[in-house]
């Protein structure tokens, strides 16, 4: 810590234990080598005397109760009160080093030269700071220290304690003292946080002096200059340490982190703290380690979002440490100024931490426009975030369901505002280019946010109290490319027709037009044949495309038969003339296993093929739903046009079997 101290009287006094030791080295009233002592504690408690020698005069100082008496001798001639305190001095040590008091002294005084009082209520830094100012008027030695700097300027810049009064008056001593101050990275905190009850000292640019001086120190390297940093004292390794190769690592410096220094910061004020965080980030700190400090204060004095995430992060609040939690109102003009100063970069700032300071501003009702900037910073990188964070409860007074679907579902249409922008602007690059091969990698970020929106809905689904639209608007805000696969939405979907089943079939089908078939899974295709929740044309339409993919599938089969067939002999076909040769290949030894396989799957594929055709004609024989069935409409579109044709003899023969097919027909049934 820095100290320094000031007075013509080094020897004045000094103190141990409840005795005061005087050891005057003057002429005067005793030697150099006497030395006094008087103890402090006398019958009454509050009566303290200490015995001063200054000059030729013997001065007694006495503190009782309020009151504070110098002698030296002379009888006392002015009273100075500040606050509840009273100072009974003398006249010329105060005017010969204050302007302010040999004003105040020479209006005061009657011409009779009767005893005067001052008032100096407003003086900075209060009776303290006055009590070294008379010390110092008085010549005796004080100490200036880092907490007590402030006042002291302070003090003597309202009392005109310049050099018109004296070389080397308090204000140019406190001035050096100050510089010294600022050098110091420890001192500059404490001098600091002396600030915040001193506004005199914004007049005097102490406090953005020292701003400036710890902004400074920030955003350099402190292993480069050699300042104080608190919480890293040990900054050079044990001695008698000795490498396998004989090199001692006596006073070799270890590396600082970055954020060595948020913990002495956030004991600030915050006013104080905003300026500190507006001057770092001017003198070009990263947006990275201001985000870290902010968090870190905001760690620090919003209890809710320690108590709703356990943040995994170096960046931890010490809970040794005892801070008085900021009243609710406190709380909330907190927060809302953290929102202000965060970075505006993607990225910089977590998305769990936004997230949670959106869930804690909607505890604390902040500012609608708080809440706006928070969801859109959390709507621009959407897909960072995870499932547990976006499940937000409802704070509303009208509480209709569990979570905030509203919330989400702005956070989301702004997202999807940016991602639209971002490959709108793109694509005519991609396409100028002919580099095709690059735009999925545009899709990426769609798609995170379309699984995360996918497992929000199967959340939010089981809530009775959601309504059908709002469930809708929520999954068609991201586009069906989003999803490749639509086995999560189906998911979502069965949930909300099991909590709802009250639905209208044309409800159902409203919503199950959310997701589509052609993109289900073999297992989801499964399940949603055999789900009852879903309408009957959703069913059939699922085990249509089912059965087009596997047509799809075995026609892929059989051509990948028909080219290994006709690539046996290759050199047929080109035209080139074979040649002996000793490696030479049997063709059906190539290809054997692959048929093998092949065949093996075709079988598999017809079983499953057989399997879903019974599926579909059970379904029909129940329902009765022919004008469903393409094949039929065919088949009676046939029908229809024989019947036109009697009027002329018909050469081709029908068949028994087709007869027989068409009187099944007019019953429902399929006969053939």
């Amino acid at each position: 810590m820095a100290c320094m101290k000031l007075g013509s009287k080094p020897e004045a006094f000094h103190r141990e234990g409840h005795t005061w030791m005087v050891q005057p080295p003057f002429n005067g009233c005793t030697s150099d080598n006497e030395v006094q002592k008087i103890t402090t504690l006398t019958a009454c408690d509050n009566l303290s005397e200490i015995i001063l020698r200054v000059g030729f005069f013997c001065i007694l100082m006495k503190l009782h109760h309020d009151l504070r008496f110098c002698t030296t001798g002379l009888p006392s001639d002015v009273a100075v009160e500040i606050g509840e305190m009273s100072f009974n001095l003398h006249k010329f040590p105060l005017l010969s080093r204050s302007g302010l008091l040999e004003k105040l002294i020479e209006n005061c005084s009657n011409e009779d030269g009767s005893h005067c009082v001052l008032q100096l209520h407003e003086l900075p830094g209060g009776a303290k700071a006055f009590e070294l100012v008379t010390k110092f008027c008085y010549g005796v030695k004080i100490e200036l220290t880092s907490l007590n700097i402030v006042s002291l300027r302070c003090a003597a810049e309202y009392l005109q304690m310049n050099e018109n009064y004296g070389e080397g008056n308090l204000i140019a001593q406190t001035e050096g003292f100050l510089n010294e101050v600022f050098s110091n990275w420890v001192d500059s905190i404490k001098a600091l946080g002396t600030c915040e009850v001193l506004p005199y000292a914004e007049d005097l640019h102490i406090v953005s002096r020292c701003i400036d001086s710890l902004a400074m120190k920030a955003c350099a390297d402190p292993t480069l200059f050699g300042w104080p940093v608190s919480g890293c004292t040990n900054v050079q390794s044990p001695a008698g340490v000795v490498l396998w190769n004989g090199i001692s690592t006596v006073n070799k410096p270890q590396s600082v982190r970055e954020d060595w220094w948020y913990g002495d910061v956030s004991f600030l004020s915050l006013p104080f703290y905003k300026r500190m965080m507006q001057a770092v980030e001017l003198r070009g700190m990263k947006p990275e380690r201001v985000a870290g400090s902010l968090i870190f204060y905001a760690k620090r004095y919003l209890p809710l979002m320690n108590r709703q995430s356990s943040f995994k992060d170096t960046n931890h609040v010490n809970p040794g440490t005892t801070i008085p939690t900021p009243s609710e109102a406190d709380q909330r003009v907190l927060l809302e100024d953290i929102v202000d100063l965060l970075p505006n970069q993607k990225g910089v700032t977590s998305t769990k931490f936004l997230l949670r300071l959106l869930r804690t501003a909607m505890i604390l009702h902040t500012s609608s426009l708080c809440r706006e900037n928070l969801e859109r910073r959390v709507g621009a990188q959407l897909d960072q975030a995870v499932l547990e964070d976006l499940l937000i409860p409802n704070m509303g007074y009208s509480v209709e369901t569990l979570y905030d679907i509203d919330c989400v579902q702005r956070i989301l249409d702004h997202f999807m505002s940016v991602e639209n922008t971002a490959v709108a602007t793109a694509s005519p690059c991609i396409v100028e280019e002919g580099k095709l091969m690059d735009g999925p990698d545009f899709l990426t970020p769609v798609m995170l946010v379309a699984n995360l929106v996918d497992g929000y809905l199967a959340e939010v689904a089981p809530d009775v109290n959601l309504k059908l639209p709002k469930f809708q608007s929520l999954a068609a805000a991201v586009p069906d490319y989003a999803r490749p696969v639509n086995d999560s939405i189906y998911h979502a979907i069965d949930l909300y027709l099991k909590a709802h089943p009250w639905l209208i079939d044309s409800e159902r089908e409203q919503i199950c037009r959310l997701m589509n078939c052609q993109k289900l899974s073999l297992e989801a295709s499964t399940h949603a044949a055999q789900n009852e929740r879903l309408p009957l044309r959703v069913i059939v339409q699922v085990l249509f495309f089912e059965q087009l993919r596997l047509r799809t599938t075995v026609s892929g089969w059989f051509f990948v038969s028909d080219n290994l067939a006709n690539s046996q002999d290759p050199n047929d076909n080109l035209g080139i003339p074979k040649t002996d040769g000793s490696h030479q290949v049997d063709p059906e030894q190539g290809h054997g296993a692959g048929v093998d396989d092949m065949r093996e799957r075709v079988l598999e594929l017809e079983k499953e093929c057989l399997s879903m055709k019974q599926e579909i004609q059970k379904l029909v024989k129940m329902k009765r739903s022919w004008n469903i069935i393409p094949k039929m409409l065919v088949f009676r579109q046939k029908s229809q046009r024989c019947n036109s044709k009697k009027s002329r003899p018909c050469d081709v023969k029908t068949p028994l079997s087709s007869s027989y097919g068409h009187q099944n027909d007019e019953h429902g049934e399929l006969g053939n």
